[in-house]
Order: C-alpha cells, then structure tokens, then sequence
C-alpha cells in the first residue's frame, strides 16, 4: 500500500487483509475483528457497516465470505475516503456513504439490506467530554445517541434483518431495550471475558428485525488463556486465535 503521511498499514486475519488506518487517534483492531466474526452474512447477501470507520469490520467479513454486497456509512469525510480506498486495494464489492446514518442521502435510503453490523462509541457524551479523557477515549465519544443508532439502523434492515452489535456490557439494558422498541426479537447475547473467571466488559449481541423468539444468553467467549497478564506476548484462547488469525465465524445463532 501506498505510505502516506499521516497513515500506517495494519494487517488482520493473520495477514489476508492489510488496510490503511490513521496513524493518531482511534485505530480499529480486535472488536471490529469479532463483529464480523459474528455476522450470520451469506454470499450474495447485503451488509451495512454502521459508523463503518476505515471499513474494518465489512472488509474482515467480506474476506471471511466472499461474494457479499458490502456498504458503509460513515461520517467522517475523511475517514470515509479511506474507508473506500481499503476497499478497492482488497478487490471487494464496497460502497461507503460519508454521511451520518440518522441523516442517510437519498442513494442509503434507496437500499435495504439482510444485514447491519455496529461498533458504536462506546462512551455516553458526558464522559467523553470530561478533561482526563485522552484522545483515543474522546474519538470514541457518543455523540448520536445509541437508540437513534439503533433506530436509524433498523430503517435499513429488511424484514427478518439481523443486526449485530458490539458494546460495553452495561450498554446492554440501553440496546434491548432500543430493540424492543422497535419490536426486535429472536436476541442473543455472548459476553467476552478478558480472562476465565473475570466480568465481561464486552458482548456481542444480535437480534432479528420483526422476529418474536426468546432471548438467548449463549456462552462467554474467553479473550486470553492465562488467569493473569503473566509475560509479554500473545496469550489467546485457542478460539479466539482462530477467529483473529483465520477468519474462523463466531455464530450467534
């Protein structure tokens, strides 16, 4: 890839993806990594990114399966511009919309899509705006509220649509109760332990637009094999190393 100032290469799926990023400021990495693990996408079908950042997630689920209809919408002019230049060096199927998805253009509007995957800011404005915030936490401020990303997303789903999302595991009484709203159900929850033992901080959560099946609390996926930070290196759970290495799916159904 070309080097530009201001930009870096990073590889994902154990070096099948290799994508430009901002050298300052947020840089995706694992939890793009696992929401597209987690998309139940099958070739032929239409995925939106949501808050697509430089196309990460799409463009890991677009590697993992070939052959998908790829958009994303994101706000940032300028990241958006390297979002579709990540897209034509991979050779995918990827149009990015610069613009916010709760104000979507006309050509947004125009499509409906089987699915929408989101890995929204995790933090609520009034902290992203405190002083003691660095610049990585602050790019990662909410600033559109999470219902009106939900909401926004669901206007674009088609019927049976799944909608899969990563976030901060007390976010979750905000997404349910966003999808109940908008009468969202067939939901299933997996949280992510940093180790065996410890409280999730993440989860991965996906639901189906219009489906009425029970909730589902499926099994922690477990980051890290050792109890405790022990040594430098890599120390990841057998499963995650497949997932993060090679392109292995995470199923939620």
């Amino acid at each position: 890839m070309t080097r530009d100032p201001g930009l870096r290469s990073d590889a994902f799926l154990g070096g099948q993806l290799t994508l430009l990023q901002p050298t300052q400021g947020y840089r995706a990495g694992m939890d793009a990594v696992l929401l597209a693990a987690a998309c139940p996408a099958k070739a032929g079908e239409s995925v939106l990114d949501v808050g697509c950042g430089v196309g990460t997630a799409a463009l890991c689920l677009g590697t993992r399966v070939p052959g998908l209809r790829l958009f994303g919408v994101e706000r940032q002019t300028e990241i958006a511009e390297i979002a579709r230049r990540n897209g034509t060096s991979c050779a995918q199927d990827f149009t990015v919309f610069a613009a916010d998805i709760t104000r979507p253009p006309d050509a947004l509007k125009a499509e409906s899509f089987n699915h929408a995957i989101m890995n929204p800011p995790y933090f609520r404005r009034s902290a992203s705006s405190r002083s003691d915030l660095g610049p990585r936490e602050a790019a990662m401020g909410e600033d559109t509220a999470l219902p009106d990303l939900i909401r926004a997303a669901a206007r674009r789903l088609q019927p049976g649509g799944s909608l899969t999302i990563i976030h901060r595991a007390e976010r979750v009484p905000d997404i349910l109760a966003a999808l109940d709203a908008l009468r969202f159900g067939a939901t299933a929850l997996r949280p992510l332990l940093p180790r065996e033992g410890k409280p999730a901080r993440l989860v991965l959560l996906q639901s189906r637009k219009g489906r009425r099946a029970a909730f589902r609390l499926l099994a922690p996926l477990v980051i890290h094999a050792a109890p405790q930070h022990a040594r430098d290196g890599e120390d990841y759970t057998d499963t995650l190393r497949a997932i993060l290495r090679d392109g292995a799916p995470l199923p939620l159904e």
